[in-house]
């Protein structure tokens, strides 16, 4: 069947003839065009609204309380990714988070997994940099679209399953407690990334606290 490639208009009528069979099909264009946005648009995921935010400066409290706990602290080694996967919880409705560091600034952001919920264990990833993290994710999910990260000047890719609730930048974790909250859009995993890859020479100690409330 030969393919003949014609500008399409709303309404228009393509009609393609087999050179071998003579048979003709006719295709309304306004009709495909109406099936292939709809398959698009299911495929985009609902805009995520805009977390709230705070800061404290309670500093050595919060760094005496975290420290104490079993996964309250780690170090976030030069050029390194750390992405703290959070599943929705069915008892709550909102996810928090507290993070501080030693004597120097991290990269911080959120976004969210529309994805089927299988435990709440809270796991965390760590990668060399945002681009090799997402080149781990699942590899039959298409439909890349590019998130550029103003301060390290890379683009990192997200999938359409992917929405952005806060874009990675730099906090000054190291002079305020940086907090926030987000209500749960749907049932998904939050992916809080703590960001030090534009850093050559510096490890950062972070204390960090992440729960829900209902």
């Amino acid at each position: 069947l030969t393919s003949y490639h014609v500008p399409q208009g709303v309404g228009d009528i393509v009609m393609i003839q087999s050179d071998h069979t003579g048979a003709v099909d006719i295709l309304s264009a306004e009709l495909e065009t109406a099936d292939l946005l709809g398959e698009q648009r299911k495929a985009q995921p609902p805009p995520l609204a805009a977390p709230t935010m705070w800061t404290t400066e309670k500093m050595k409290e919060f760094k005496a309380k975290m420290g104490k706990e079993k996964n309250g602290r780690m170090v976030v080694k030069r050029g390194e990714v750390v992405t703290v996967r959070v599943p929705t919880h069915p008892d709550g409705k909102c996810i928090c988070w507290e993070f501080a560091t030693d004597d120097y600034d991290i990269g911080f952001g959120v976004y969210f997994d529309w994805t089927t919920v299988t435990s709440t264990a809270i796991t965390v990833q760590v990668s060399e940099s945002s681009d090799e993290e997402d080149e781990d994710e699942d590899e039959e999910i298409e439909g890349l679209s590019p998130v550029g990260d103003v301060e390290r000047g890379s683009k990192s890719y997200l999938r359409n399953r992917y929405g952005e609730v806060m874009p990675v930048y730099r906090r000054n974790s190291h002079q305020e407690v940086q907090a926030g909250s987000h209500e749960y859009p749907g049932e998904g995993i939050y992916l809080l990334k703590f960001d030090n890859s534009y850093s050559l020479l510096r490890n950062k100690t972070l204390f960090f606290h992440v729960y829900y409330t209902s």
